[in-house]
């Protein structure tokens, strides 16, 4: 399948529109019509209604691949550019706004000393742009947090030749309006909230559908939806009333205007993970080392 139809492909159908495709993609309309003929010629069968715009059902289907697919390709090409794009002081960090915590905060710190001189830079984004960005070569290392039984990976997607780092793992609470009944417990059960009002606050809070995996349950349903990386408008929708949200315990005992209830059962924490190509930067490896030096070392002190 040639990853230049399938591009114009998906820009069609997020458009809706062969003309604003062409002008996204610097083509000729022509040359689009052209691209999703080709595409439908190579798999046999019509992927898209011309009038209104809209995939059939197999259009739908391939529309649901099309984006790992054209990430994994995006993924081999920042792989190779990696080989001869060679600095070996300079970290570019992607992270969620939750995984950011004083494990790694500690880690730069002792990489600053060990590095010189170190070009250090860190960005807030999003869990799939986080992924995104590490796989594509935006970042060179990047965070990733969320909600897992102890000791158990995160479920993460495919993500092809590369590792990933256990860093933390905390307590989790859910954030309450410091009015709510429940706000003054001294924890609380995620399967008696199942039909609370939720925040759904993918980039910042732990995603509902997480909530529904582990809990085994429906519910969860999001009042309103809050997008982007700001943690304290999160706590403020959350202090207003606008419905529950779960974040790490300790972040979340620091956020102004709301009360935040432990979790009690199921039995989860809050992880974090740092992810990396299978062949990271010297820097990135360099962190990868401190972080899983620090696991290892707090791992052993509590058997002893």
């Amino acid at each position: 399948m040639n990853p230049h139809l399938l591009r114009t492909f998906v820009a069609v159908l997020d458009h809706r529109s062969f003309s604003t495709a062409a002008a996204e993609l610097g083509y000729t309309q022509s040359a689009v019509s052209q691209h999703i003929a080709a595409l439908e010629t190579d798999l046999g069968t019509r992927l898209i209604e011309r009038r209104p715009v809209a995939p059939t059902a197999a259009g739908a289907r391939l529309l649901e691949h099309a984006p790992a697919l054209l990430l994994l390709l995006d993924a081999a090409r920042a792989d190779i550019a990696r080989l001869h794009d060679i600095h070996p002081t300079r970290l570019t960090l992607a992270h969620t706004p939750a995984a950011l915590g004083p494990a790694v905060a500690r880690a730069l710190a002792q990489l600053h000393t060990t590095t010189h001189p170190l070009d250090l830079e860190v960005r807030v984004l999003g869990r799939a742009a986080v992924i995104e960005s590490v796989l594509t070569g935006g970042a060179d290392a990047g965070l990733v947090d969320g909600a897992a039984a102890p000791s158990d990976p995160l479920p993460l997607p495919n993500l092809g030749p590369t590792t990933t780092v256990g860093v933390a793992e905390e307590a989790l609470a859910v954030l309450f309006p410091g009015s709510h009944p429940l706000a003054g417990r001294g924890s609380v059960r995620l399967t008696d909230l199942t039909q609370a009002q939720w925040i759904d606050a993918p980039d910042t809070a732990i995603p509902l559908d997480q909530l529904r995996a582990v809990c085994r349950a429906d519910g969860f349903r999001p009042r309103i939806r809050h997008r982007g990386t700001d943690l304290h408008g999160l706590a403020a929708l959350a202090a207003a009333g606008h419905g529950l949200a779960v974040l790490p315990l300790s972040l979340a005992a620091s956020l102004p205007g709301i009360a935040a209830v432990p979790v009690a059962e199921p039995r989860l924490v809050h992880r974090t993970e740092l992810i990396h190509p299978a062949v990271p930067a010297d820097a990135a490896g360099r962190l990868a080392g401190l972080l899983d030096g620090r696991r290892a070392a707090e791992a052993d002190a509590e058997r002893s």
